[in-house]
């Protein structure tokens, strides 16, 4: 995020996009009503089922799935034509404007109707609504980064903040929020492929010579690795022979899992590293077990940046080690000594290569509640909001972004729309939430949610079971019948193996952030005779 939580309650209008907020980031969601009861904040909400979220919102704005670049150029398009722009802001702070102002110039909201399903007037009322607050924030989640056109999604977005001259301030900015614990960490300290901690770029030779210096080692590659996507086709074609995996359970997660299968099983060797046996652990060679957060010592870095304080709770059970041990030993085993004797000291050789942490230690982290990064110093107080004053790479760049439809849309073969996601009650694979009771008790099954129209056309009742396909396999799943998804488009929570959403999936991916299009494809649902 490039701003906090708590300001939410300082911006004056929230846009939400492709975030089923209430769901999957209940806290957060807890803060966006609550601004908004108490009136300090106006609620635009752009999805296209009804989540709780829309129960609260000023505009609804119901945007077919796979057309969010359509809708935002739409919003910049009447902020644009009716000079509601920040044009100090953009003269000032900004480069590139004129290109991107061509390239919205079509999208007027009649065409973005067409494209988007959204009347022309519910874009125009947003468009004022978000331009013309003192300050506007945009939150987003996978909703639309697991698009093919998931990194033009997000550029679309950095536009239609810059445009109204939100970033930057207090308030403000776009937000996307983390999908799991710990994912922001992860990322800041290099598990990327083509990154070193603090997003250093594997090939340059002076960032390379900085580790090389750290580490001890001498020529690193300056090729970037291969993503998750790119291993699985990778070991598909037999191009990778071993994998090793921690804390992923693809069997479920991944998409078209029957490709899944006989990539993994093409594998010669497969480690996998977890706290349960996980539907992809049963295959492997090898498990190493693992702790949970309860039973390590540790920091994670959450949504908004902050750098957080974990103590351990309990001493690990049996042979389970903290995952940093498992690494360390399996290094040293494999001729590199990683002699670390806690997680203290990596975090120390973490601020010594990583800039953004440097400023932080553990006895900071504990007196202040977390900090947020970048933290240069020891005596700079974290970074509350990001591009205060000045973006990282000086101008703010607007990119002109063109609509361009999903990878696969709806046939007269398979003529519903598919989009899958969770459910307030589990949490990803289900690998933790569904050994809970209380949990299995409040959502036990999978459903396909599916509209009125839809059921009653194919003679259709709820809790019936029913078959699901795709072009990549098929599941047998019940019926949950309800208006909250559009006619024509289908839901499935993907928690669930025994009717796996991700046998159905398309693999297809964005091509720079290479994120499945795990949000739309087409399918079919028929009667089990």
């Amino acid at each position: 995020m490039t701003n906090s939580i708590d300001e939410i309650y300082t911006t004056d209008c929230m846009f939400l996009i492709g975030t089923n907020t209430t769901e999957n980031h209940p806290v957060v969601s807890i803060k966006m009503k609550q601004a908004v009861i108490e009136g300090k904040a106006k609620l635009i909400v752009a999805d296209p089922r009804e989540i709780d979220m829309v129960g609260f919102a000023d505009i609804w704005l119901r945007q077919k799935p796979g057309t969010d670049v359509a809708l935002i150029n739409g919003l910049m398009n009447v902020m644009i034509e009716e000079g509601l722009v920040a044009k100090g802001y953009i003269n000032e702070r900004t480069e590139n404007f004129e290109v991107l102002k061509e390239a919205v110039k079509s999208y007027n909201p009649e065409y973005v109707e067409e494209i988007t399903g959204v009347p022309r007037d519910d874009i125009r009322k947003a468009a004022r609504l978000y331009a013309e607050a003192k300050r506007g924030s945009i939150y987003y989640a996978m909703g639309i980064t697991q698009h093919t056109t998931g990194t033009d999604n997000v550029k679309s977005l950095a536009n239609l903040a810059m445009i109204c001259g939100n970033i930057g301030i207090e308030g403000g900015g776009v937000n996307p929020l983390r999908g799991q614990n710990n994912v922001q960490g992860a990322c800041d300290l290099g598990a990327l492929p083509n990154v070193y901690p603090a997003y250093q770029q594997v090939e340059h030779k002076d960032i390379r010579t900085k580790f090389e210096q750290a580490w001890g080692v001498s020529s690193l590659s300056s090729q970037p690795g291969l993503t998750l996507t790119d291993m699985i086709i990778a070991a598909a074609k037999g191009d990778l022979k071993a994998l090793y995996i921690m804390g992923e359970n693809p069997l479920v997660s991944d998409p078209d899992l029957n490709h899944v299968e006989k990539a993994l099983g093409n594998l010669d060797f497969m480690v996998v590293h977890d706290i349960f046996m996980t539907e992809t652990a049963k295959l492997a060679d090898v498990v190493l077990p693992a702790v949970s957060f309860a039973e390590k010592n540790g920091t994670f870095t959450n949504t908004e940046r902050r750098v957080q304080r974990i103590t351990k709770a309990i001493e690990p059970l049996e042979e389970a080690h903290p995952d940093w041990k498992i690494i360390a030993e399996l290094a040293t085993k494999m001729g590199y000594e990683m002699a670390y004797e806690s997680a203290e000291d990596i975090f120390s050789e973490m601020r010594r290569v990583t800039p953004s942490y440097a400023g932080m230690s553990y006895e900071r982290i504990a007196q202040e509640g977390g900090l947020q990064w970048p933290c240069p110093a020891e005596d700079h107080p974290g970074t509350p909001y990001l591009h205060k004053g000045k973006f990282v790479r000086g101008k703010g760049l607007f990119h002109a972004i063109e609509f361009i439809p999903p990878a696969e849309l709806p046939d007269e073969e398979f003529p519903l729309l598919l989009s899958t996601g969770r459910v307030l009650y589990h949490y990803h694979t289900g690998t933790m939430t569904r050994k809970d009771e209380g949990l299995n008790f409040r959502y036990p099954n999978a459903y396909v949610e599916m509209n009125p129209a839809d059921t009653f056309e194919l003679g259709i009742e709820e809790e019936e079971i029913v078959r699901v396909s795709s072009r990549r396999g098929d599941i047998n799943i019940a019926v949950k019948v309800t208006e909250r998804s559009p006619k024509g488009v289908v839901f499935i929570a993907f928690h669930f193996i025994e009717a796996p959403a991700n046998r159905l999936t398309n693999p297809a991916f964005d091509p720079i952030g290479k994120t499945p299009e795990y949000k739309v494809c087409a399918v079919k649902v028929e009667k089990i005779s």
